[in-house]
């Protein structure tokens, strides 16, 4: 019967020593599963906040690219209306008086008209003005929404 106790304590002995230990592994264990699941949410978490800013920076990208084909269209309507009618686009302009006096034999019948050339640089420059505001807004607005302080 003494034997068959000490076999008991020892079998005892040795089932809470194999349960402490598994307890023990298994702390650790949840104590790190833990630790990953918090590491998934905050990169979860930072996955969809860098997905909402993609999202919001496409609509800004939409918006002014939209914009700029809205100006680019109109300058256009606008070109195609001058070739149309030339006798409709008005310069402002000075021309300076001659201080030497013309005969008076002729009047010019023709009106001050700029040059061809000078008519494609300014359908030129008005394009290159409508694309440059798109740009200067769109970097705007890009500072005000992404370069602020949390």
């Amino acid at each position: 019967m003494g034997k068959l106790i000490i076999a008991l304590i020892i079998a005892l002995s040795g089932a809470s020593f194999a349960a402490h230990h598994y307890h023990s592994k298994y702390g650790k264990q949840l104590k790190a599963n833990q630790e990953q699941a918090t590491t998934i949410q905050q990169l979860t978490d930072t996955i969809n906040y860098q997905n909402t800013h993609i999202d919001m920076l496409h609509e800004l990208d939409s918006k002014h690219t939209q914009e700029l084909a809205h100006a680019k269209t109109e300058i256009d309507r606008l070109h195609s209306a001058s070739l149309a009618h030339p006798e409709r686009v008005y310069i402002q302009a000075k021309c300076p008086v001659s201080k030497t006096v013309a005969s008076s034999g002729m009047d010019d019948a023709a009106t001050a008209r700029p040059t061809d050339a000078a008519i494609r640089n300014y359908w030129l420059l008005r394009e290159r003005i409508a694309t440059s505001e798109q740009m200067i807004q769109g970097l705007q607005e890009y500072v005000r929404e992404q370069c602020h302080y949390p």
